[in-house]
C-alpha cells in the first residue's frame, strides 16, 4: 500500500497546483515548440500564426472531446511536401504570399473532413470494426516508425551550429555542440530517473534549462553564439504595440482551391493510424498510473478513437481556418507526459493558452527560439526514442503473436517501407510508378492493405489469444 501513496502523478481529471501547474504547461510548450515551428519555416507558413493556431486547435479538441483526452495539437511533418507543392515555399526562406497559404488552407480545411469521416464511422460501426482495420501490429509498428524515423533529426541537431561560426572555429564549434547536447541528455535522463516529487515531474525542463546554461557558459568563453535572440523572421501584422513587443499574429482565410485538395487531402489517411496509436499508448499510460496510485476509476480512453478522430479532424480545421498547417497530435508531448506521470487536461489547456499568449509577444518568442539545437537535440534523441517504445509498448499490451507469420510479415513491411522511406531519400517521400509517395503514409496503408488481405478466413481474435 505505501508504494502506492508513494507514487506522483495526475490523471486526466487531475489539476495540479498552480506554481505546478504553470511549470508542467511550460515542459509541455517547450518539446513541441521545435517541431511545430520547424514546419512553418519549411511550408512558408507564419511562425507566430502557426503557434497561435497550435495552441488554439488543442484547446478546440479538448473541449470537442469533452476533455477526455488529453492530448496536445501540433504541426503534422505528413504534410510538409504537398503544402510546399501549393505554396511553393524553399525552406527557411520566410513566410509565402498570403494567396499561396490561403490556398493550402483550403485544402488542410477539407482535409480534416477524412479524419472526422473516420470518426463518425467508427462511432457507428464500434471499436472492433477500427481495431480490424488497426489492429496493435498496425499502431504499434506506426508509432515505432514515427519513433524512429525522427532518430536523424535528433541526431542532425547538434550538427546544425549556430549562424556566425567562422571556418577556423567549426571544428570546435562542433565539439561543444556535442558536449552540450550529451549533457542535455544525461541530465534529462537522470532528472527523470531520480527525482521524485513535483521535481520528478519537470525532467524535460530541467534537462533543457541545464543545457542552455551550458551553451550560454561555453558560448560566452569561446565566442559562440549557441544562444542566439535573433533568430525570429520578421513578419507583417495587422496589429501591433513595438514598446513592449506585442503583435498580433498574421492571419490568413482560405481561399477555394481544388488542386490544393486533391494534394492535401489523401495525407490526412496517414495521420489515422498516427493517432490511433497515439490513443493506445495513452491509454495504456494513464490506466497504469491510475492503478499504481490505487484509484478504482478506469479511464476508457482507448474506447474514444471515434472522438478523437473527429478532434483531430475539427483541430486541422480550426488551425486552417486561420493560417496554421495541418498537424495531429502531438508524440512529443504524449511522451513528456509518460516521462513525467502528468497527463493533467488542465494542465494541457494552460499550455495551450500560454502557447497562444508567446505567439503575440516577440521577447517570449524569441527566448523560446534562442534556445540552442543542440539542447533539443539532446532532448530529442530521449523523447523519439521513447516515442518508438511505445510502439512496442501497444504490441506487448495487446498480446500480439509475434511467433505468427502474419504478425511478423505486417511488422517487417510497416517497419522497413516506413524508416527506409524517411532515411533513403531526403524528403521522406518514396519514388514509385512516376509519382512520390510518403513514407509513412505508404507504409501505413500497405499494412492495412496486407493485414486485412492475411487475414480473410481467420479465426476471431478470441479464439487466438484462449492460450
Amino acid at each position: 500500500m505505501s508504494t502506492k501513496q508513494t507514487v506522483t502523478g495526475y490523471l486526466p481529471d487531475e489539476r495540479p497546483p498552480f506554481f505546478k501547474l504553470l511549470l508542467f504547461a511550460f515542459q509541455q510548450i517547450i518539446v513541441m515548440f521545435p517541431a511545430t515551428v520547424l514546419v512553418a519555416l519549411l511550408t512558408g507558413f507564419h511562425v507566430s500564426t502557426t503557434i497561435f493556431a497550435s495552441g488554439l486547435a488543442t484547446i478546440g479538441f479538448i473541449l470537442i472531446t469533452g476533455r477526455q483526452i488529453p492530448l496536445f495539437y501540433g504541426s503534422s511533418f505528413s504534410y510538409i511536401t504537398a503544402i510546399c507543392s501549393i505554396t511553393g515555399a524553399k525552406a527557411f526562406a520566410g513566410p509565402v504570399a498570403d494567396d499561396k497559404i490561403a490556398a493550402a488552407q483550403f485544402g488542410i480545411v477539407l482535409s480534416g473532413l477524412v479524419s472526422i469521416a473516420a470518426g463518425l464511422i467508427i462511432k457507428q460501426f464500434g471499436q472492433e470494426a477500427i481495431e480490424k482495420v488497426l489492429p496493435a501490429t498496425i499502431t504499434g509498428s506506426i508509432a515505432l516508425v514515427i519513433g524512429l524515423s525522427l532518430a536523424g533529426t535528433a541526431l542532425g541537431d547538434p550538427v546544425n551550429l549556430p549562424n556566425g561560426v567562422s571556418e577556423a572555429s567549426k571544428a570546435l564549434a562542433l565539439n561543444l555542440s556535442w558536449t552540450i547536447c550529451i549533457v542535455t541528455l544525461l541530465a534529462t535522463i537522470l532528472f527523470s530517473v531520480y527525482l521524485k516529487g513535483t521535481w520528478g515531474q519537470i525532467p524535460i525542463l530541467l534537462g533543457l534549462l541545464t543545457g542552455y546554461v551550458l551553451a550560454l557558459i561555453l558560448g560566452a568563453v569561446n565566442h559562440i553564439p549557441f544562444c542566439d535572440f535573433n533568430k525570429i523572421p520578421e513578419t507583417q501584422t495587422l496589429f501591433s504595440i513595438p514598446a513592449i513587443g506585442f503583435a498580433l499574429p498574421h492571419f490568413t482565410l482560405p481561399k477555394a482551391d481544388w488542386a490544393a485538395v486533391a494534394a492535401i487531402m489523401p495525407i490526412a489517411i496517414a495521420t489515422i493510424p498516427e493517432s490511433t496509436a497515439h490513443l493506445y499508448q495513452l491509454d495504456i499510460y494513464v490506466n497504469n498510473l491510475a492503478r499504481r496510485k490505487g484509484s478504482d476509476k478506469k479511464y476508457p480512453i482507448s474506447d474514444k478513437l471515434g472522438l478523437n478522430l473527429v478532434g483531430d479532424g475539427l483541430g486541422d480545421m480550426i488551425s486552417a481556418l486561420i493560417g496554421g498547417p495541418a498537424g495531429t497530435n502531438y508524440g512529443e508531448n504524449l511522451s513528456t507526459m509518460a516521462i513525467t506521470n502528468n497527463f493533467s487536461t488542465p494542465m494541457l489547456i494552460t499550455a495551450a493558452i500560454i502557447t497562444m499568449i508567446i505567439s503575440c509577444f516577440t521577447p517570449l518568442t524569441a527566448a523560446v527560439y534562442s534556445i540552442p539545437n543542440a539542447v533539443i537535440g539532446g532532448i530529442s534523441i530521449y523523447l523519439f526514442g521513447v516515442i518508438a517504445s511505445q510502439g512496442i509498448t501497444i504490441m506487448i499490451s495487446k498480446k500480439v503473436d509475434m511467433f505468427d507469420s502474419r504478425n511478423l510479415a505486417v511488422i517487417a513491411t510497416v517497419l522497413i517501407i516506413g524508416i527506409g522511406g524517411s532515411f533513403a531519400f531526403s524528403d521522406g517521400m518514396i519514388p514509385m510508378f512516376g509519382a512520390k509517395f510518403p513514407a509513412i503514409a505508404t507504409a501505413a496503408i500497405f499494412g492495412i492493405l496486407l493485414n486485412l488481405l492475411l487475414n480473410i478466413g481467420r479465426p476471431k481474435p478470441e479464439a487466438q489469444s484462449e492460450d
